[in-house]
């Protein structure tokens, strides 16, 4: 390759976010950067309904203490990928070259980049069906909206890393104020805490079942996160960013959707808003964190898709993946988000496990530097593993991410172990 052909490649990872080599140092963001575009990530409308959806079913105490503990175990998950993605420099979908093999890795690509299109379909859909509610737009004018939000949202995510971190640094701080400013006005309307203990529930969910939700909101995000975290300048800085993220800013979410549920019998802060007198602002709210989410979904697309095609034209995924999400919005994916929300917590978390595992117990924490680096086609370790681990968390009772998670990291670790003694016993042959 001619010197100016290096040139050329080497502006075209620069340009596009290096999307397929690790991040160099240089390249490096502070916790000041990477936290806040990280936490605009989390701060989704979706993640609202999902608490009005477990809210109800429970009393506030118990309440409290599930919305704790599946925010503290997504945070966890989240937290550990990104500290291994700042170590390495790497995306999860670069990382699963070495626990699913160069072409293996492509499900990972595929299973992830589908999950976030359908993310960014829901919220396009999103925006007009609470555009008809809250600003009175008349459904006929839906697929506009669909349209011009589709492609307005991936602007920011076509320009890249920075543009992201600056609209994140001015929205993050705007949307917690609104937030917080809700919550209130709704904890003086319910009477306090006195009030709230008072409400009895009115559905019914089994506790495996509200913790599955509760990560399921997130999951598939924090196993992209990397695709941000990797920019970190250490682990230390993209695991507590990303813990701030996925346990704190999700959490405050979750609890939202299920406190307005409680409270006003409905898991929308937007809408609850508008009811509190507050629609000029309950709309601010609405903008903000769907384009703080929208973009990063499909960032998290297009890196996963610039991987499986392996090219560096990265910003060609925004814009594919953002048509894709269009006809997916005009089908009617909006009436479909808690199944959607189950199979994600149940089929996405042992992509990470299998990572994590590769890494820490099988690799003791460094990948190789190269990464096509004596890569097989297929790690059947890796994809085996996944495959029985999902398996496990779909049919197994409990908590679905757990078992998926666990189960992912028993198995690898035993299949490599195997996997290599039968290669060494080979190679003796």
């Amino acid at each position: 390759m001619s010197s100016t052909s290096e040139q050329l490649a080497a502006r075209s990872q620069v340009n596009e976010d290096y999307p397929l080599s690790a991040v160099p140092l240089d390249a490096r963001k502070s916790i000041w950067s990477l936290a806040p575009l990280l936490i605009g990530f989390t701060l989704y409308s979706g993640t609202l309904f999902a608490g009005g959806r477990v809210g109800p079913a429970f009393r506030f105490p118990e309440l409290v203490s599930l919305i704790v503990a599946g925010n503290l175990l997504l945070g966890l998950y989240a937290g550990l990928l990104s500290y291994i993605a700042a170590r390495s420099g790497l995306s999860t979908v670069l990382m699963a070259r070495f626990s699913f093999g160069s072409v293996g890795s492509r499900w990972v690509d595929f299973l992830l980049g589908f999950t976030q299109i359908g993310w960014y379909a829901w919220g396009s859909a999103l925006m007009a069906d609470l555009l008809n509610q809250l600003a009175g737009v008349p459904s006929s004018f839906n697929w506009l909206i669909v349209l011009f939000f589709t492609y307005f949202f991936c602007s920011t995510a076509y320009i890249g890393y920075q543009a992201m971190d600056w609209l994140s640094r001015i929205a993050v701080p705007a949307m917690l104020v609104l937030m917080f400013w809700s919550l209130a006005i709704a904890a003086r309307d319910v009477g306090g805490l006195t009030g709230l203990q008072a409400i009895v529930p009115t559905e019914q969910l089994r506790i495996g079942e509200a913790i599955t939700i509760i990560v399921g909101t997130f999951v598939s995000g924090g196993t992209q996160a990397t695709n941000w975290s990797r920019f970190a300048k250490n682990g230390r800085t993209a695991f507590w960013s990303t813990l701030a993220a996925f346990f704190l800013a999700n959490g405050l979410l979750i609890f939202s959707g299920a406190f307005c549920a409680l409270v006003y019998g409905n898991e929308d802060i937007v809408q609850v808003m508008a009811q509190q007198g507050l629609l000029f602002w309950g709309l601010v709210l609405l903008f903000l964190n769907m384009w703080t989410t929208q973009d990063n979904t499909i960032y998290a697309f297009s890196v996963a898709g610039a991987h499986m095609f392996r090219t560096n034209k990265r910003t060609a995924f925004v814009l594919g993946g953002a048509t894709v999400a269009l006809v997916l919005a005009w089908g009617g994916i909006y009436n479909l988000l808690v199944p959607y929300l189950i199979l994600l917590g149940t089929f996405i978390p042992p992509i990470g496990g299998v990572v994590m595992a590769d890494y820490w117990l099988l690799r003791r924490g460094q990948f190789p530097t190269l990464l096509d680096q004596s890569q097989p086609p297929f790690n059947w370790a890796g994809i085996v593993a996944y495959l029985i681990a999902s398996a496990i968390a779909w049919a197994a009772p409990g908590i679905k991410p757990i078992n998926g998670i666990i189960a992912a990291v028993i198995l690898y670790f035993i299949l490599s172990k195997f996997v290599l003694g039968t290669r060494k016993t080979n190679a003796m042959n």
